[in-house]
């Protein structure tokens, strides 16, 4: 391969990772583990999960 197409390889792939980190809504945090009140549970996620769980069984 040419110095020059590696080089627009390098560049669409920078492009459509820059574009994903952008417009994708998750919500990465890099801190590192957390503790206290900012700490996420997830025994509290399963209890707000729980109530939707059966209303998805009944529509099948």
């Amino acid at each position: 391969m040419s110095n020059r197409s590696l080089i627009i390889m390098v560049l669409v792939l920078v492009g459509a990772t820059a574009y994903l980190l952008i417009k994708g809504d998750g919500d990465i945090d890099m801190g590192g583990e957390k503790h206290g009140a900012e700490a996420v549970h997830i025994e509290d996620a399963k209890k707000a999960a729980a109530p939707a769980a059966p209303a998805a069984d009944a529509k099948k």
